[in-house]
């Protein structure tokens, strides 16, 4: 198949953010008074803010107070990330170079409201490696939903079905399987289901396995950073 962009998820996939926003939102539920459990904060990975109040507002009933969760969240992570700067995933260089020596331009997709996807991207030097940035806050509907990578697509100038999507979770994987894109699945935190991995065209175990993919899909061998 001819492959003319690539789209990158943010985080748990280019940034170890992950555990840091975990420690945000379950610090934040305790102090609500609704503790968020492991496999509930499972369900919230990969979903855009407004998507996680209201599955927490589905668990908890209509006591819990959003508003109060939204504040103490804010709160919460930015203490979080003061404490700590994400770290980049391995192998997340070597392959922004790798797509770059290949002429294939690159975007952002991420669940991250803009301002703080913007503001990590460029404290760590990663803006100015993407052509294009597509954020949560930009679509109706969160992943699952296709919105955000056709978004990201859209401002690429590349038809969805020659884009190439790379995900950790399993609501990205769903959600560039809708836009009718490929999809790479590098799980961060939650393996993904039987159902879901069958719906990715690739799962790797890092940043540094996915090349190998790059190749099938490409048709040639390539030996960069080899």
């Amino acid at each position: 198949m001819k492959l003319e962009a690539v789209i990158f998820d943010m985080d748990g996939l280019m940034l170890d953010t992950e555990p840091l926003y975990k420690l945000a939102w379950q610090r934040a539920a305790v102090e609500c008074g609704h503790p968020i459990s492991e496999e509930l904060y499972v369900e919230l990975i990969g979903r855009s803010r407004v998507d996680g109040e209201r599955i927490l507002s589905q668990t908890f009933g209509a006591d819990f107070p959003v508003e109060e969760f939204r504040a103490a969240c804010a709160t919460c992570e930015a203490a979080a990330f003061a404490e700590n700067l994400p770290a980049l995933k391995p192998g997340l260089q070597g392959l922004l170079d790798l797509v770059e020596s290949l002429r294939l331009p690159k975007a952002v997709a991420t669940s991250t409201e803009r301002h703080i996807a913007e503001r990590q991207l460029r404290g760590l030097g990663l803006l100015p490696k993407f052509d294009a940035v597509a954020t949560g806050d930009e679509v109706i509907n969160g992943k699952p939903a296709p919105d955000l990578f056709l978004l990201a697509a859209e401002r690429l100038g590349v038809v969805p079905s020659r884009c190439l999507v790379l995900e950790d979770s399993e609501a990205g994987v769903l959600a560039a399987h809708r836009a009718g894109m490929l999809v790479f699945c590098v799980p961060d935190i939650k393996q993904p289901s039987a159902e879901i991995e069958a719906l990715a065209d690739g799962k790797f175990g890092s940043l540094m396995d996915v090349q190998a993919g790059l190749e099938r899909i490409l048709g040639v061998r390539l030996n960069y950073g080899r």
